[in-house]
């Protein structure tokens, strides 16, 4: 296949999985859930408490924030049970995320090394041309999530997974690394080797066979008890866990307002985008 040919092929993919994404979220706004006020609870204590070997990602969040493990309480058990099981495959179970507040979803969207990559990727499909603030909406909302009701990790839900060889100390292949941003990002991917295919039906069926749902248009999201189950998952009961605040230091948890409000304005975007291509142009 010409290399021409490839990126075409790459480049129809990556759109048709973008929409289809975009359409699973405009589902997700209208799906109903009913918080039920449970805690959250410290992964890093849950997993010293158990003496199980789990890894949890050292780099901060949008390069200066500090991630906070933090795991619904009735999900504690179906984690550990999930650290387990990809360790008697020979893995190590590394968390790279999981909780996340308004203020840390917010700059995680604005964070320029991650919002130029998206940018960079929406100009190659728009093979070459700016794309407009709300296109750069509708992307951000299904990689980055630009509501509260669309970031799961702020519904304390979500976990976003690596896993190590343990006797290399080496990543898994699935394909890229986490956060790899194109046309290998969904789960089904054709553009990844029939190995990193494999490893990531493996771990998935791992995370399912311990109540965790993959989420199909990043390899590396998977949750439970939110709505992203209730839509995946037929079968699943109404979601539990709805976007909340939560403070590690008093360990209270508050139900957001509005979870449908949006995150960043599209004249913010607009300005962002404008900055970025000047930067590049300049460069």
């Amino acid at each position: 296949m010409s290399s021409a040919r490839r990126e075409s092929e790459a480049r129809r993919y990556w759109i048709e999985q973008m929409e289809a994404a975009a359409s699973f979220m405009e589902r997700i706004l209208d799906t109903p859930s009913q918080e039920c006020g449970e805690q959250l609870v410290s992964l890093r204590e849950a997993v010293r408490q158990s003496g199980m070997e789990v890894l949890f990602s050292e780099s901060p969040l949008a390069g200066r924030l500090d991630r906070q493990f933090y795991l619904r309480e009735g999900l504690i058990e179906s984690f550990l049970q999930a650290a387990g099981r990809i360790y008697a495959r020979g893995w190590i179970l590394k968390i790279e995320d999981a909780y996340r507040s308004s203020a840390m979803q917010r700059a995680l969207g604005r964070d320029p090394g991650i919002f130029n990559r998206i940018l960079n990727k929406v100009v190659w499909e728009q093979e070459n041309a700016a794309p407009s603030p709300e296109l750069m909406f509708r992307r951000l909302s299904v990689l980055i999530a630009t509501r509260p009701k669309l970031g799961t990790h702020m519904s304390g839900s979500a976990l976003d997974i690596s896993v190590v060889n343990r006797d290399s100390g080496l990543e898994v292949d699935r394909g890229g690394p986490y956060l790899e941003l194109s046309e290998r990002t969904p789960m089904s991917s054709p553009f990844v080797s029939a190995p990193a295919r494999k490893n990531r039906k493996q771990i998935s069926e791992i995370m399912l066979g311990c109540g965790f749902v993959a989420y199909p248009y990043e390899f590396w999201h998977y949750c439970q008890g939110d709505v992203f189950q209730t839509i995946l998952d037929p079968h699943a009961p109404a979601a539990r866990y709805a976007p909340v605040n939560f403070d590690p230091a008093s360990g209270r948890t508050i139900e957001i307002d509005d979870p449908l409000a949006s995150l960043h304005s599209l004249r913010e975007l607009g300005d962002m985008i404008s900055n970025a291509l000047k930067m590049l142009t300049a460069e």
